[in-house]
């Protein structure tokens, strides 16, 4: 079996509203409710704002540290799943079924290196 993370990426700005986000939840838990009873879901999770980002770089002996985002951009990763399958076709089919659920956001499909 390989993991994969899901990247879930989002525009920057405000978030939706409440009532928008309500029935996006509710399809979100649910599908993360089909993976655990499949045996396919390891951990999910949001993240707040990419502006509550902190970055350090180590140069030599130093390490600055910056306050915000590595990048700036138009989107950043708002959230994750990872998953246990056996190979990217199963991991492309419940990422396929994510996007549906989170459209019109991007998800990025990734194995980790075992």
């Amino acid at each position: 079996m390989n993991q994969y993370l899901l990247s879930i990426y989002q525009p920057d700005g405000p978030p939706p509203s409440d009532e928008f986000l309500e029935p996006i939840m509710r399809e979100l838990n649910a599908l993360n409710e089909e993976m655990q009873a499949a045996g396919v879901w390891v951990f999910a999770a949001g993240l707040h704002p990419a502006e509550t980002a902190t970055v350090l770089k180590a140069s030599g002996d130093e390490v600055l540290i910056t306050d915000g985002p590595f990048t700036e951009g138009k989107e950043h990763l708002g959230g994750f799943t990872v998953i246990q399958v056996d190979d990217l076709d199963a991991a492309l089919e419940w990422s396929r079924r994510l996007a549906r659920v989170l459209e019109p956001l991007s998800i990025e499909v990734r194995p980790f290196v075992s």
